[in-house]
């Protein structure tokens, strides 16, 4: 090989060196500017986001997270003022408030929300937990005991009242689906419905919650649940002289009055035919008097989907889940600026009351006792009906 082929060997080899150089600074300050660029836009775009679903009206905002931006605003205020939710660095409260009710509204799992949030799954997963725990603080301030006045609903109807003057509330059960070990899922099987959690709730005719006990595996029955509810030291109380309605599954017992059994019950079996005597009449209106109360638990599902599907959490988080909506739910149903925000939270005396278990002898006469209080509101419902019926 001659000079000059060498020469030109070199500046070949120089020069491949230098375009190749150059391509690789040109692809390292691309890279550099894919990786800056994006963090700028994530955050514009979070936050464009989250104002979508504030201020585009009711409407898209009820759609998104369950509710109008009035009740979102107030419950991000209870938190904050309560101190049970603070802003961190990188995470304000209202944003973990909206990602949490996105995700028990549709039933979104982390990976998908923190794609939509550019958040990652695990700054998902920890603000979820954060609220759960903040909304669950709520419980005492949102989930209330009422009063043990007549309720309105039974009060201004004549066909409820006096016959119900004493009735106040209403208890009633769910099924939630869940998912647990499979040594105690048989505990937790509900025939066709698979593995449930049996859910108690003590409801007000205005449609609110004001005590819930989840947790009790789905084979459970009713009435075991209501005892267990009954029997906690801080637990469910009926005023004394006072009862509540509860469908045939919970049995009539003390200060809880069920429908006859064996005697047409649900509305639609009297679409053809009215009441033919006291029972029927009876439970008739017992049924009408019910079915808004039947109402409350398809309303929570429909409002929160999570509660309908396969959960993916362990077993006490599914529990503290249910609670959390009954909570959300209450606070949407009551919401007032001028209202809920004078609250604070407050703690109730701890009580050493412990309801005894009942003997099958005072059970017996307890069956009686409120079997007879039926049986003189179901004749005297009877008595005024026919009397009407004949003028």
């Amino acid at each position: 090989m001659d000079r000059n082929q060498v020469q030109n060997a070199i500046v070949g080899v120089v020069a491949s060196v230098l375009a190749f150089g150059a391509l690789w600074i040109k692809i390292l300050k691309t890279r550099k500017e894919i990786a800056s660029h994006p963090r700028v836009n994530q955050d514009y775009e979070r936050e464009n986001y989250i104002n979508s679903i504030l201020y585009s009206g009711d409407r898209h905002c009820i759609n998104m997270i369950r509710m109008r931006p009035i009740a979102f605003f107030n419950l991000c205020d209870i938190l904050s003022r309560n101190n049970l939710l603070q802003s961190t660095k990188s995470v304000n409260i209202r944003e973990q408030v909206v990602i949490f009710l996105h995700i028990i509204g549709h039933n979104v799992r982390f990976r998908v929300i923190g794609s939509r949030y550019y958040r990652s799954t695990e700054t998902i997963h920890r603000y979820f937990r954060v609220v759960l725990r903040a909304i669950l603080k709520l419980y005492k301030l949102v989930i209330r005991l009422p009063d043990e006045l007549t309720p309105s609903e039974i009060r201004n109807i004549p066909r409820f009242y006096p016959y119900f003057k004493d009735c106040i509330r209403a208890l009633h059960g769910t099924h939630v689906r869940a998912s647990v070990p499979f040594n105690i899922q048989e505990r937790f099987r509900k025939r066709k419905w698979g593995t449930t959690q049996n859910v108690l709730a003590a409801i007000t005719f205005d449609l609110k919650f004001f005590y819930v006990l989840a947790g009790w595996e789905g084979s459970a029955h009713d009435s075991r649940i209501l005892s267990d509810a009954l029997s906690r030291p801080r637990g469910l109380r009926i005023p004394e002289g006072k009862y509540y309605l509860a469908d045939a599954g919970y049995g009539i017992r003390n200060s809880c009055i069920t429908p006859y059994r064996g005697v047409r019950y649900h509305l639609k079996e009297f679409s053809d035919q009215g009441p033919e005597n006291a029972k029927e009449l009876f439970n008739l209106r017992h049924s009408s008097l019910r079915i808004t109360i039947e109402r409350v638990f398809g309303i929570l599902k429909k409002q929160f989907r999570l509660l309908d599907a396969e959960p993916f959490w362990n077993f006490q988080t599914q529990v503290d889940i249910v609670l959390a909506c009954c909570i959300i739910y209450n606070h949407i149903m009551g919401v007032d600026p001028s209202d809920l925000l004078n609250y604070g939270l407050y703690e109730e005396p701890e009580s050493d009351l412990i309801i005894a278990t009942l003997t099958v002898r005072e059970e017996r006469e307890e069956e009686r006792e409120w079997s007879a209080k039926r049986d003189e509101i179901a004749q005297t419902m009877w008595t005024d009906y026919m009397a009407r019926s004949i003028r």
